[in-house]
């Protein structure tokens, strides 16, 4: 009996693959398009709440729809500098900054902007936000409130995105639901503890060849937990707030604890591997040490912190107001 599962071979990242021009679209773009949109409506559905109302303020969808192009284009900025500043290894975007957004490779052909990061997307979305409020001269913590209300239900697709692309997989498993990505770092068969683990999940290797071994589809458990399980999370406290920025509070830490989570399961990139271990030469295909972290749980951690640290700081801010009588 299998205890693993292959990953689906009808599954491309290009939508129509072999098509000439219709290759270029890919299920990675198309997913980005379905959370953009997906945000919008829901943000337009907590407007119509009176999440966004105030004294002297009547809401124009107008400006539901300029508030969230301007956090889209920060955000993808965002996470384009972060991912090849911070995650590249190779130097070429620091010594060559202008190729951050050219999207074509060295032989001239079109590539887009492969590589996103979301942790850079979450702080260029944030800056977005933050300038758009400050200009049109509206209340952060309420904008910013109402906006993470949309932000985890669309986050949802760029994770099956992810999945689509047969990229960012987990580590091994032998859980009966992982699954065989093809991309996936391949192992000697003739090394002992492959054989064991073929064994465990009823895989038939051949000796002196090279074994793909069945991963966590980490993706997944990130689009249920950091998308559904977080978005219902929020959307059952959005009548519930205690603060302006209770909510993004919320988002902020629940987003760092499940990733934080998650990145046990999710296999780092090879080419930075742990940036704290307890072993440096542990491999990163396999958890050994809960003490070894990811460039993502470090950064979630941050999160964490500061989530906690100016949600106490805005619930005082609040209770002061009230105490304190306006003259």
């Amino acid at each position: 009996m299998l205890l693993y599962l292959n990953y689906p071979s009808w599954i491309h990242p290009e939508i129509f693959p072999g098509v000439k021009f219709l290759g270029l679209i890919r299920w990675y773009g198309l997913m980005y398009c379905f959370a953009f949109l997906t945000a919008y409506f829901v943000l337009k559905k907590v407007a119509k709440e009176g999440a966004l109302d105030t004294k002297n303020y009547k809401l124009k969808e107008d400006d539901l729809f300029s508030f969230i192009t301007t956090g889209i284009i920060f955000l993808l900025v965002g996470a384009r500098i972060f991912s090849t500043l911070i995650y590249d290894t190779s130097g070429v975007y620091w010594k060559k900054p202008w190729l951050i957004f050219w999207p074509f490779d060295s032989q001239g052909h079109f590539t887009g902007l492969a590589g996103m990061s979301y942790h850079g997307g979450f702080v260029g979305g944030l800056i977005g936000m933050i300038v758009w409020c400050k200009r049109h001269k509206q209340p952060v913590g309420k904008w910013i409130d109402a906006m993470v209300c949309a932000i985890p239900l669309g986050y949802t697709f760029g994770r099956i995105g992810n999945f689509l692309n047969g990229e960012l997989y987990g580590r091994i498993t032998t859980m009966p639901w992982g699954i065989v990505f093809p991309q996936a770092e391949k192992f000697s068969s003739n090394l002992l503890w492959v054989q064991e683990f073929a064994a465990k999940i009823g895989m038939n290797i051949t000796a002196d060849k090279l074994v793909n071994l069945p991963r966590h589809p980490s993706q997944l458990y990130e689009a249920f937990f950091e998308g559904i399980v977080l978005w219902l999370i929020i959307w059952s406290c959005r009548k519930h707030k205690k603060f302006d920025g209770m909510l993004a509070c919320i988002y902020t830490a629940g987003y760092g604890f499940f990733r934080f989570i998650i990145e046990y399961f999710r296999e780092p990139d090879a080419d930075i591997g742990y940036r704290i271990a307890k072993d440096a030469s542990a491999p990163i295909y396999k958890n050994t040490s809960l003490l070894n972290f990811s460039t993502g749980q470090i950064l979630c951690f941050i999160m964490i912190v500061c989530s906690v640290g100016i949600g106490i700081f805005l619930f005082i801010r609040q209770k002061k107001r009230k105490i304190i009588p306006n003259n």
